[in-house]
Parts: C-alpha cells; sequence; structure tokens
C-alpha cells in the first residue's frame, strides 16, 4: 500500500519509515509531487492544522494520507508557541532562530517554571472522505543551552527526565518510543493496517 505523508520535513518520514519498518506500507512525501504548494495553517490548534494538509493533499493525488501538526507548549508562555512553533521567530522557518527566542524569553524564568510539553496531532484522510485523529504528547522541561545533534526543532533544548537527556540525544530507538510523534504513530497503524486489508474502520476523532 502507499500512502502520502504530508510534510516536505524528512526527519518526519524517517520517523515514520523507521515506526513501519515491518509493515508493508510505501511512503511518499511531499517532495515526491511536482509543484506542491504548501497549505495555509489557519487552524486555531494542531488537529484543525493537520486536517488541513491532508484533506488538500488527498484531493491533489488521491492516495490515502497522514498528515501530523506538532509543536511546543512552554507553561511559562501561557502554551506558547504551540501552533506557531515552527514560524515563532518569523519567516523563513528557521530552528536555530525558534530556539534563540525561546531561550531569550525565558532568560528569567527559573528551573523549576520552565515545564513544557510536545504535542502532536496526526490525522488520516482516506479518499472517500473518511478521517480519523491520534494525539501524543511527551513532557519535560527547557533547558538554558542547547544539548545534543540529533532531532531537529525544538530537541536540543527539551530535557526528558526519565533519560535525563534532550530529544537531541536520544537515540532513534529512544525516541521512537517515546516521542509525542511516535505515540501518535503507533496509535495510527492498527488503521493503516486495516486500510491496506481493504477493511474500512469506523472513523475516529
Amino acid at each position: 500500500m502507499k500512502i502520502l505523508l504530508a510534510t516536505q520535513n524528512l526527519g518526519k518520514v524517517k520517523e515514520l519509515q523507521n515506526l513501519l519498518a515491518d509493515e508493508d506500507i510505501e511512503i511518499l512525501s511531499l517532495l515526491d509531487i511536482p509543484d506542491w504548494e504548501d497549505v495555509e495553517e489557519t487552524g486555531k490548534t494542531f488537529a484543525d492544522n493537520a486536517a488541513l494538509k491532508a484533506r488538500a493533499a488527498v484531493l491533489r493525488t488521491g492516495l490515502i494520507t497522514l498528515a501530523d501538526d506538532s509543536g511546543l507548549e512552554v507553561d511559562a508562555l501561557d502554551g506558547r508557541p504551540g501552533v506557531y512553533s515552527a514560524r515563532f521567530a518569523g519567516e523563513p522557518k528557521d530552528d536555530e532562530r525558534n530556539n534563540d527566542k525561546l531561550l531569550q524569553l525565558l532568560e528569567s524564568v527559573p528551573d523549576d517554571k520552565r515545564m513544557a510539553r510536545f504535542r502532536c496531532a496526526l490525522v488520516i484522510e482516506t479518499p472517500d472522505g473518511k478521517e480519523y485523529f491520534t494525539e501524543g504528547t511527551i513532557e519535560g522541561k527547557i533547558l538554558t543551552q542547547r544539548r545534543g545533534k540529533g532531532g531537529f526543532g525544538y530537541d536540543p533544548l527539551f530535557f526528558v527526565p526519565e533519560f535525563a537527556r534532550t530529544m537531541a540525544e536520544l537515540n532513534v530507538t529512544q525516541k521512537n518510543l517515546l516521542s509525542h510523534r511516535a505515540q501518535a504513530f503507533h496509535k495510527m497503524i492498527p488503521i493503516l493496517r486495516d486500510l491496506g486489508r481493504g477493511m474500512m474502520p469506523s472513523a475516529r476523532g
């Protein structure tokens, strides 16, 4: 079965490929779609934005499409950057500038007030209009300086207490067990299996 992961982020593609390594599923990305134009993410929630991307991609390609929207919620910033995580420091999107802005805003925040979470909303859209939704979160805190070379986005600043490491210091196996995106993807795997067998699971929200 072919599915489309509605992203141009190769980090996300690799993450899903690792999770689905034992499944008979070929994963395409938006990099495989000629002249793709990004969908304006006007939703108020991660789920809204994921659905916008999935619906646009399935209309363009006719493929079962999986789209996610995810980001960082920082308690001391009243949940920001939230849906604006990728463009927190403005256009164009840039991980380094986003991390710099986050560090600046939290400069005077003490260690015990730097709690945060990564949240991922995941949507599958089928060509006949069925829609399925899952979500994953991981709790942690924001460090005062970057640590680790892996991952992307805010991973070098996001400290995971259970492993005493940042997301950027975790190996692929560890990250695929606990990340917010991995949690949402794992919940979606049984749905993809059913779709691959020609079965239509009940729509879930």
